[in-house]
């Protein structure tokens, strides 16, 4: 199915990656240049009381997935997650709040002919988990897609 609209796009994951129901992912927002991924802390949260490093890597690797997908708009296509690197700034004590910018239009349109003519094309996407206007995390993450 194809993904119009943020709460749509959120009942997908819910439906299709039970993790994101336990984590209690919300998207915040997506209009084809930016989507937000929200959770609360509680079900997320480490020893120390503050964001557990797997939950900010997962809602940062679940922003690109998510975005690609809009992005792409092919309800048929495999998005996997080829690699990716993390880096944590300062601990999140609040709400985790991770936010994927989409490509410049040049590689977007590179991606969607790779993706047309090949039925595969493989995109770089980065992330940022943000608390209080700060970056806390940084994530970049290589996604392939095929049908």
């Amino acid at each position: 199915m194809p993904m119009n609209d943020p709460a749509e796009l959120e009942r997908y994951l819910h439906e299709q990656i039970p993790l994101t129901r336990a984590m209690e992912v919300h998207v915040a927002e997506c209009d084809g240049t930016r989507l937000v991924l929200t959770a609360p802390l509680a079900p997320n949260r480490n020893h120390l009381q503050t964001a557990f490093g797997g939950s900010l890597h997962t809602l940062a690797t679940l922003s690109g997935y998510s975005l690609l997908w809009w992005l792409l708009g092919e309800p048929q296509a495999h998005i996997v997650i080829r690699e990716s690197t993390i880096r944590y700034d300062r601990p999140v004590r609040g709400e985790l709040r991770a936010v994927c910018r989409a490509p410049d239009a040049a590689t977007l349109t590179r991606f969607r002919e790779d993706f047309s003519r090949k039925g595969r094309a493989r995109l770089t996407l980065e992330a940022t988990i943000e608390e209080a206007g700060e970056v806390a995390v940084q994530f970049r993450g290589v996604f392939v897609a095929r049908r």
